[in-house]
Order: structure tokens, then C-alpha cells, then sequence
């Protein structure tokens, strides 16, 4: 008998394997010897003697799923076996006294106890998905969770009436925040932010937006009819870009982005199958937009696909430009005169930091152009609650403004938009609060109006203090930071950097950026996320956290990077 087939008799346990390798196995009311085959109970919590004599890790417990007679599954003996070759640390009497070889042979000798069941194939594999997914790549999870500080304090009162409409006879809420409250509330179905709404939205949030963005642009008027209330900016450019994206071969749709963009873009492109279409801003320049470029890039592009849509980011995410005036007249020239539909992805248009910047939106300069282009050129225009002064990214709201829309169109936007059934009510009901904020004479203004000049007013000083430090650093040089709430300083990588990179087959800013998390636990995103321009390194930071701990990762930044160099150099 085996040495060890005295565990037959120890009292609670039994033999279940006819090879070396014991199973022992806890039975209710003593032992019960014999084969496995002949228990008629389910067991569970199987230890492997023969790993735990040849020294595994942990106590080698499986879950398995029996039948009456106990299968001994062969993924189950593998993973044993695997244990077995992977050698780990000894956590049982030496005395047992096997050798590693030995356990090899006798977990080989158990994976024969069954043949194994032939399986079918899987309908969905790497292979057979929809490649367009699969080429889906997105540097950033976004939108970035932002802590605007108490400015969502307004927010969070209407939201809480409206969620809560009880609270409405509290005296614990200011009357104006009430009044938001009934208001959105009486124009909800069942007066409730739990009912559906129109697909378009409610109609009372759409007119306030309209309101807003009639105000926001000097009197340039905005009609209802035309937003259409949205999960978020991103939500919105992709129905866009779903409906603009057509034909095939040479007459596929081509969409220019810029490079560096956010990867919501190319994502997008991605999935529905369009070609991306780069152009690049002028890091030179301050990231500005040089309309030559553009017409660089169409030209280039018109050799394999159709030019129909031009994305704009502005201001610019990850780098923080704001465009001029002038260059605002020169893209929307440009796409008259190349006949291609503008998105604008506006939707940082209240984080402009820099006094000699101003954010003009590209709907008021295409009217202001004159008839000629504003009844022509055909444009969609972003907004969100991720971004601005609120930053309330959870509630996922935010709408978009098309113009110049064919109406046969406007109706195939509406079924596209219903085939989703509408956005998230609550998310409609905070882009309200964004668009339609207290005015002078209401109860919370003076609050709202103090809250909202500090949060910006931080957002400020600390966009000037990242650009200052990071161009102290050698080796790292940072555009004045205009807008938005990032910094995308080019960072130079040595040579023996950029070859351990390729050694580890990663891109050499992804190298970079590992490494700084690993050593300083700080985490930037690579500009190859974003793409940029061949043989410059990047990455993008926030500039959210306040200002003393924002010092402290500069110089974390700065340390880390003196030392990088000297590491590779």
C-alpha cells in the first residue's frame, strides 16, 4: 500500500483517486473509504494532498462543480499541476519527501483520470467581433472626475428638490432654487425626473439653452428646434458622427481631427469604420490652428477617401489653446469653402484663464461673418456639465446645437435619437442649472457669483503656476496654459530611454510615464494617447488639485525627471 494510504483511515476523510495523488475529502458522520465514483453526495472544498505534500502555496483549495459521482475536472487537475511546476515556497513536513519531478509525473499521471469533453466553438471570439471595436483605442477614461468645490452647491439643491419634490416645503431651500425645481419638475412627464422625456428633451430645458446661448453670444438668436439635449457632449458627437458617416472605398468618409486630440475622437472614428483624417496644430505657435495646414491635410486626404467633417476643440484638450477670433473666421471660411460640416467641441468655453484670451464660440462668428456663410455652413456645436465651473460629470449632461440642417435630416437625427429613447432626465435637468445659473436680485446670486470667480480665479493661478514650474525643469518645456484644465508639456527622452522603451515594446512617453508612477506614484497620461507630431514626447496632467499638493507634484515632476535624465543619459 502506499505510504500514505493510511489517510483512509484518519476519521472525517476519504479516498477519491485511484492514482498517487490523494484527494482527501471532509465527510459528514466518519469515514466512508472507497473510490471517488462511488460517493453519492455533492463535495466541495477538495484539498490536494499531493500539492500540498510537494510544497504549494496557500492551502491548493478548488471549487468544483460534482455530479452525484464526483467528476474530478480536468481543468481543476491542470491548475493542480501548474502549482506543481510552478515551485512555490514549501508549506508542509519536509518528511513528506517528495521531489518536484516525481509530482510532476504523478499530477500528469491524475490529468488522465477523464478524457477531456469536446467543446464547441464560441460564436464570439477575438477573431470573428467586429473589428471596428476591436481598433477602438482610449487613452483617457473620461470625462475626468472634477471637484469644482461649493459652486455645485446650487446644483446640488435643485437636483435634491428635484429628485426629493417633498423637500419643496422645506424652509432649509433658498425660494429661487424652489422655483428651478417646480419648474423643471411641471414640465416632466408625471412631474417626476423618473419619467421619460421627449427624445429631443424637455422642452423647458431646451428653451433655457437657447436662452443661454442667445445671451452667451450677444443677442445672436437660438432656436429650440434646434438643440437637442444629450448623455453628455460625447453622446452627441457620436450621433453626429454616426449619421455624417457614409460610402466606401475612396468615397468613405474622411473626419479631420487634430492632432493632439482627444481619443473620444478617433474612438469614434474607429468604430463606425471612417477615415481619420490628421491635421496638426502648431506647438511652435502656441498650439495655435494654421488654416494651411488644413488645406494640407484635405489635399492629402482626397487620394483615399471624401473630406466631409471637421472636428474642433476649442478650447483645446489636452492643450489648453484658445483659438483667436481671426482663426475662427479662417476654419469657417475653410469649410465653406471646402464644403465640409464643422463640429465644435466646445464644451471648456467657460475655463479661459488668460487675459489676453477670450472664448468665442463658433456659432456667433459664423453668423457675424454675414448670410453667405451663415446659412450655409452646416455646424454642430458641444456642451456639457462635465466641464466649466460645476463639474458634475456623474450626471452625464450636456446638448448639442445644429444648424443649417436639412430638414429631411433633422428628422433622421430625431429617429436616431429615439431609438435610444431619451437622455438621462437628471442629467437634463443639471445641464438647466449650468445654462440657466442665478441673476442679480435672486436669493443665491451673491453666493453663486462669489463661488464661481474663486473656482476660477484657482483654476487661473494654478495654470500659471504649472506653466512657470515645468519651464524651470531642463528637458521639459510647457505652452502657456489659455484654457481647459490641462498641461501637455513636450519632455525630452534620451536615446538609452527611448531603446529601453522599444525593449520593453512600449512607446518611449509610456515608458516614461510608467516609470513616474512607479517611483513617485503620480499618474499623467503619454501623449502618443493623444497623438503628436514623429519624434516628440508629451503628456497631459490636470491642473484640479489644489494649489499646495499641485506644488508638491511639480516638484515631485521636476525631481523625477532630473533624475531620468541622468538614469539614460
Amino acid at each position: 500500500m502506499h505510504a500514505l494510504g493510511a489517510a483512509f483511515a484518519k476519521p472525517g476523510w476519504v479516498r477519491v483517486g485511484a492514482s498517487a495523488a490523494r484527494w482527501r475529502v471532509p465527510v459528514a458522520g466518519g469515514p466512508k473509504p472507497g473510490w471517488h465514483r462511488s460517493l453519492k453526495e455533492p463535495l466541495a472544498g477538495l484539498r490536494c494532498e499531493t500539492a500540498a505534500r510537494l510544497g504549494q502555496c496557500a492551502t491548493c483549495l478548488f471549487s468544483f462543480s460534482f455530479c452525484a459521482k464526483v467528476s474530478l475536472r480536468k481543468r481543476a487537475m491542470q491548475r493542480a499541476a501548474a502549482l506543481v511546476r510552478r515551485g512555490c515556497g514549501p508549506r508542509t513536513p519536509s518528511s513528506w519527501g517528495r521531489s518536484q519531478s516525481s509530482a510532476a509525473a504523478e499530477a500528469s499521471a491524475v490529468l488522465k483520470v477523464r478524457p477531456e469533453r469536446s467543446r464547441r466553438e464560441r460564436i464570439l471570439t477575438l477573431e470573428s467581433m467586429n473589428p471596428q471595436v476591436k481598433a477602438v483605442e482610449y487613452a483617457v477614461r473620461g470625462p475626468i472626475v472634477l471637484k469644482a468645490g461649493e459652486i455645485e452647491l446650487e446644483l446640488q439643491r435643485v437636483m435634491a428638490l428635484c429628485t426629493y419634490p417633498n423637500l419643496l416645503d422645506s424652509p432649509s431651500f433658498p425660494e429661487d432654487a424652489k422655483k428651478r425645481a417646480r419648474r423643471i419638475l411641471q414640465a416632466c412627464g408625471g412631474h417626476s425626473l423618473g419619467s421619460y422625456s421627449a427624445s429631443q428633451g424637455v422642452n423647458c430645458i431646451r428653451e433655457d439653452v437657447a436662452a443661454y446661448i442667445t445671451r452667451r453670444d450677444g443677442g445672436v438668436p437660438a432656436d429650440p428646434d434646434n438643440i437637442y439635449l444629450t448623455t453628455g457632449a460625447s453622446d452627441g458627437i457620436s450621433t453626429i458622427l454616426k449619421i455624417l458617416v457614409s460610402g466606401g472605398g475612396k468615397s468613405r468618409t474622411g473626419v479631420m481631427i487634430p492632432i493632439p486630440q482627444y481619443p473620444l475622437y478617433s474612438a469614434v472614428i474607429s468604430e463606425l469604420d471612417a477615415i481619420q483624417v490628421n491635421y496638426y496644430l502648431d506647438e511652435e505657435n502656441c498650439w495655435a490652428l494654421n488654416v494651411n495646414e488644413l488645406r494640407r491635410a484635405v489635399q492629402e486626404a482626397k487620394d483615399h477617401c471624401d473630406p466631409k467633417v471637421l472636428c474642433i476643440i476649442n478650447p483645446g484638450n489636452p492643450t489648453g489653446q484658445v483659438q483667436s477670433r481671426k482663426c475662427i473666421e479662417d476654419v469657417i471660411h475653410f469649410a465653406w469653402e471646402e464644403k465640409l460640416f464643422l463640429l465644435a467641441d466646445e464644451v471648456y468655453q467657460d475655463n479661459v484663464y488668460s487675459p489676453d484670451c477670450r472664448f468665442h464660440s463658433f456659432k456667433k462668428v459664423l453668423y457675424e461673418m454675414g448670410p453667405e456663410y451663415s446659412s450655409n455652413v452646416e455646424l454642430a456645436s458641444f456642451h456639457s456639465t462635465s466641464k466649466g465651473y460645476m463639474g458634475e460629470c456623474g450626471y452625464r449632461g450636456g446638448y448639442m446645437e445644429v444648424i443649417n440642417l436639412h430638414p429631411e435630416i433633422k428628422g433622421q437625427l430625431v429617429k436616431l435619437l429615439s431609438v435610444r429613447l431619451c437622455p438621462p432626465v437628471s442629467g437634463q435637468a443639471a445641464m438647466d442649472i449650468v445654462v440657466n445659473p442665478p441673476v442679480a436680485g435672486e436669493e443665491s446670486f451673491e453666493q453663486f457669483s462669489r463661488e464661481k470667480e474663486s473656482v476660477l480665479g484657482n483654476l487661473a493661478k494654478k495654470a500659471k503656476l504649472t506653466e512657470d514650474l515645468f519651464n524651470q525643469v531642463p528637458g521639459i518645456h510647457c505652452n502657456p496654459l489659455q484654457g481647459a484644465m490641462y498641461a501637455f508639456p513636450r519632455i525630452f527622452i534620451p536615446v538609452k530611454a527611448v531603446e529601453a522603451a522599444q525593449a520593453h515594446q512600449m512607446a518611449p512617453d509610456m515608458f516614461y510615464c510608467m516609470k513616474l508612477l512607479e517611483e513617485t506614484g503620480i499618474c499623467v497620461v503619454p501623449g502618443s494617447g493623444f497623438g503628436q507630431r514623429e519624434g516628440t514626447y508629451h503628456f497631459r496632467m490636470t491642473i484640479l488639485p489644489p494649489v499646495e499638493k499641485l506644488k508638491t507634484v511639480l516638484q515631485k515632476v521636476k525631481d523625477f525627471h532630473i533624475n531620468f535624465l541622468e538614469k539614460y543619459a
